[in-house]
């Protein structure tokens, strides 16, 4: 993992597919096709406004296999992200653009685990691709709380997270990932994982993060100074006027996890938390107790 570095512009040029689905209270724009080497193409954008106490969608638009549903909020809103194609193969392209308007508060959690398949790996199809850009007004607060994403034994993911964020805005991400179907006994996968992110502040560069796992991802993670054996790995990072302050109580919180390793620090009103266990369960048990603890409505209720 490295810090630093620039923020390119983000590649969020894709159109909607026919089929899509979109509303809106503000006039209809034209949206061109999308142009895509890979099999399949999924976007939603969407826009949240606060209005009364109460959060709404402003504006939504769908297309390809993916699809945003919305419980019954309660102040917040509570959006589920449902991939209707099952899972992402080569090729696959999701793109996920969201806008918090100033005051709203919104949390967007997908339905269930991301399986990620096998990639043939012949280099004239590309990697699954998955790229988030969260965009946070004044005031705004959004937790971005996807549950795991599953690699299958030569998996090949690419994924890239961009946030804006003005000063005051309170972001929380969340993102976790099993490495192989353990319960089928598939333990020992290869394959490539790149996770990156990049956030912004009151228009400054605020963090930066890389992960990458290349070739036999299993041998790598069996390292002592990388997994010591662990199968299953996540990254929070909490963005707030206050989050400086929490970091102690933040430490005694994950000191009652007895099968996850962590570590939890803070700087420039950042809050980050690394876990990594041999157990996917262990490790969703202790993001879950932590997401309760953590001021922002707990954790989201398809989680449980």
């Amino acid at each position: 993992m490295t810090f630093g570095g620039e923020v390119n512009a983000f590649p969020f040029d894709t159109g909607a597919r026919a089929g899509e689905r979109s509303f809106s209270n503000a006039p209809k724009t034209t949206v061109s096709d999308p142009r895509s080497s890979g099999r399949a193409e999924g976007v939603i954008r969407v826009t949240f406004k606060a209005d009364g106490g109460y959060t709404h969608v402003q504006r939504l638009l769908e297309s390809g296999g993916l699809r945003l549903r919305f419980p019954r909020p309660q102040g917040g809103c509570e959006a589920v992200v449902l991939n209707t194609a099952g899972g992402m193969a080569e090729g696959d392209h999701a793109c996920f653009d969201v806008h918090a308007g100033a005051g709203s508060r919104a949390t967007l959690v997908t339905q269930s685990a991301e399986r990620i398949y096998r990639s043939e790996g012949t280099g004239s199809v590309p990697a699954t691709r998955v790229d988030v850009r969260l965009r946070l007004e004044e005031g705004a607060s959004l937790r971005w709380l996807p549950q795991e994403t599953i690699l299958f034994d030569r998996a090949r993911l690419s994924r890239r997270l961009d946030a804006e964020l003005a000063a005051d805005a309170t972001l929380t991400i969340f993102e976790s990932y099993i490495f192989g179907r353990l319960a089928a006994g598939e333990t020992q996968i290869s394959g490539s994982l790149h996770d990156r992110w990049r956030v912004r502040r009151a228009g400054r560069l605020a963090f930066a993060d890389d992960l990458r796992l290349e070739g036999a991802i299993a041998s790598i993670l069996d390292r002592a100074a990388c997994g010591a054996g662990a199968r299953a790995c996540a990254s929070l990072l909490h963005v707030a006027p206050d989050a400086e302050g929490m970091v102690e109580g933040a430490r005694t919180r994950l000191a009652t996890s007895l099968e996850c390793e962590w570590g939890a620090s803070t700087w420039n009103g950042m809050l980050v938390v690394r876990l990594v266990s041999r157990s996917p369960q262990a490790l969703r048990k202790t993001a879950l107790e932590f997401l309760d603890w953590l001021p922002g409505g707990g954790a989201p209720r398809l989680w449980r």
